[in-house]
């Protein structure tokens, strides 16, 4: 029997239901509003973030980076306004095609763009190429109206580094450029991804990366959905790096590079007093303002494909056979061992050692020859005869006191200390006992004795004055006291006095006495032989077998102040060298001369060391078909303060330097230079 449903039964059944489902939307609509007031109110910041996001772009705005600045103030790298446009590989749609709506804007060349096109395919997403900078408004404005066609293309103002003096100090300051992959990974900050934004790659600038650096500002501005930029929102000012100040003396500086000429070398001078390097100039070298830009394969590949090594600091890591420079430390070790300095000998030409004939480079020989004689005309007998008696384990302790073989505390990435040979020396390195003919070699500076220009300055500063001056680059303010090498006696004169006369008496460098009244300089010439002489007599023929020039020096010679060192790559000897020193340091004592000898030279050798550069890289692209735009004029206003030609309306400061005649010699009037090989 079917069941009766009654009315009451039905509206208790839908009470039921009604109340089941109601309670259910209750329950939806409660967590509905509680996700809404969690959101609204819990969650308010993270939302409203996201949400000033769609409407927001911020960015940063890279540092300027601090200045580098010359003992005077003058800056060696300074910053200067720049318009720019950056790429952004990972934001790119079409790089093709941007990349060639780009060659047309900013009229690109074809091996500029075939340059970025390959920068971007070997770059990270994430790093930012560098596309152009210099550019001038009207540039800058074209990429930025279209920008909404470009995605990934990054125009902005900011600023690039700038050297006034160039190729001059390239080796000493180093470049700066973009982040690497690798830089990125040891420091992974959004800085280093900023477009425009640069860090230092090589020498100072790379050593003093944190210092000037600086601190990063920020733009926010609002963007419409395109990404097209409607106003500037806030703006957080950058703050620039620290500056820091060198030693160096920037015309001086600027000076020796461009004296340096046509020759590869390095030259190099330091203060007595204070042991400030006044300069390190290494040359050939590069622009570094190049660098900053982003280097072209085609200028690059001139320089790594240059024999003459552009990229190879010279100063610090070019290792040379150190020649008779090594005489005067020779000679003060024998001063240090007892041997009277009137002590002599006759050199005939040459010497036996065993059973072989060490030659002097004066085949006729030098006659009946003490000390002096033999620092002043150079006689190879002299050092051959005494170092035989006295041995090496008398000249090398000296050497290592006169600082070679020396590393010093400079704020330099690597420094090349070369060799000083010892019996203990060649057991442990060679396994072979030491020779007689060993002893022969190391003595003029030949056979495994190596050293680098500013160890052969050090040694120069320190046997001038007795003291054992300590090389720096920093200007700090503080006034070093250095130690006593303790030399006996009147040694220091003895050495300062034969050195003198190597210069202003009968010895082998007459032509470089200084053309300035009561400054007389002292030096020492050297010629290191590269090959032996079946291969070539070291004079002429091919530049490679060439014997190096070398000639350290100080000045005024019995009071110094300046001391230093010249070294010329196959320059043919050391008549290549002290031409060099004697012009830098007449432009130390009287730059109006110093600069007019200059620019006579220069006249010679086709213009400055900047615009040499820039004509060799005009001919070097034109042979691989290349285009070149003239290169853009100097700012003046920095040039001017920092160049050698700066020096030249400033008076010299007099000085008090008691400079006194040598003694005569007993055979005077012979002033020939020797090949000291």
């Amino acid at each position: 029997m079917k069941k009766r449903t009654t009315p009451a039964a039905l509206r208790q059944t839908f009470d039921r239901r009604s109340f089941a489902i109601g309670s259910v939307q209750g329950g939806v609509g409660l967590i509905l509003a509680a996700r809404m007031g969690y959101i609204a109110v819990a969650e308010n910041e993270k939302y409203e973030m996201e949400s000033e996001s769609n409407r927001v772009n911020l960015s940063l705005i890279p540092p300027r980076r601090g200045w580098i600045l010359d003992r005077n103030g003058a800056p060696l790298a300074s910053n200067e306004a720049d318009f720019r446009v950056d790429i952004i590989p990972d934001r790119l749609v079409n790089a093709e095609q941007a990349v060639d709506t780009l060659g047309e804007l900013l009229h690109l060349t074809p091996v500029e763009i075939q340059d970025l096109k390959d920068k971007l395919e070997d770059s990270r997403g994430f790093q930012p190429v560098q596309v152009a900078s210099g550019l001038d408004y009207d540039e800058f404005a074209a990429v930025s109206v279209r920008l909404p066609d470009l995605p990934g293309v990054v125009p902005q103002r900011g600023f690039s580094r700038y050297y006034p003096t160039g190729p001059s100090v390239g080796h000493l300051i180093g470049y700066v450029g973009a982040a690497s992959a690798e830089e990125y990974e040891e420091e992974p900050i959004p800085l280093l991804v900023t477009p425009g934004f640069k860090l230092g790659k090589d020498g100072l600038e790379k050593q003093f990366e944190q210092t000037l650096r600086g601190q990063p500002g920020a733009r926010r501005v609002e963007v419409t959905a395109s990404g097209r930029i409607v106003r500037d929102l806030e703006t957080r000012e950058d703050v620039q790096g620290q500056a820091i100040q060198l030693a160096i003396d920037g015309p001086l500086q600027d000076y020796a590079a461009r004296r340096i000429g046509l020759e590869s070398g390095s030259a190099v001078v330091i203060d007595c007093v204070t042991g400030d390097l006044m300069c390190m100039a290494s040359m050939p070298s590069f622009d570094p303002n190049s660098f900053s830009d982003g280097i072209g394969r085609v200028e690059y590949k001139m320089l790594s494909e240059n024999d003459r090594v552009p990229l190879r600091n010279k100063v610090l890591k070019g290792l040379y056979p150190p020649g008779s420079t090594v005489k005067p430390m020779v000679a003060m070790s024998f001063l240090e061992a007892g041997l009277d300095p009137e002590a002599s000998t006759v050199c005939t030409g040459g010497l036996r050692v065993g059973n072989r004939v060490f030659h002097c480079w004066n085949r006729r020989g030098h006659g009946r020859v003490n000390m002096a004689k033999g620092i002043y005309q150079s006689c190879d007998v002299y050092f051959y005869h005494f170092a035989q008696k006295l041995g090496m384990d008398v000249i090398a302790p000296m050497a290592h006191r006169c600082g070679m073989g020396q590393q010093f505390p400079l704020p330099v990435a690597s420094q090349f200390y070369g060799t000083v040979p010892d019996p203990a020396w060649k057991l442990k390195k060679y396994g072979r006992e030491w020779q007689p003919y060993d002893t022969v070699n190391a003595t003029i500076g030949q056979g495994y004795m190596l050293a680098n220009p500013l160890q052969l300055a050090v040694m120069a500063a320190r046997l001038a004055t007795g003291k054992k001056v300590m090389p720096r680059l920093m200007l700090d303010g503080s006034q070093p006291t250095f130690d006593s090498m303790n030399f006996h006696g009147n040694h220091v004169e003895v050495i300062q006095n034969a050195m003198s006369d190597v210069v202003n008496g009968p010895g082998t460098a007459g032509r470089a006495r200084l053309p300035v009244d009561d400054i007389l300089m002292a030096g020492k010439t050297g010629t290191a032989q590269v090959v032996s002489l079946n291969v070539s007599s070291g004079k002429g023929g091919p530049w490679k077998y060439r014997d190096h020039g070398l000639f350290i020096f100080f000045a005024p010679f019995n009071n110094p102040r300046y001391a230093g060192a010249v070294v010329i790559e196959h320059g043919g000897g050391s008549g290549a060298a002290y031409p060099v020193a004697r012009d830098i340091m007449t432009f130390l004592f009287d730059p109006a001369k110093g600069l007019e000898a200059l620019h006579a030279l220069e006249k010679q050798w086709g213009g400055t060391a900047q615009e040499r550069l820039a004509a060799r890289y005009s001919k070097y692209a034109a042979e691989a078909g290349v285009d070149v735009p003239p290169a853009p004029s100097d700012p003046a206003t920095l040039v001017k303060h920092v160049d050698a030609e700066a020096r030249a309306a400033a008076q010299p400061a007099a000085m008090a330097t008691g400079a006194i005649r040598p003694r005569p010699d007993p055979v005077a009037g012979d002033t020939r230079t020797e090949p000291d090989t």
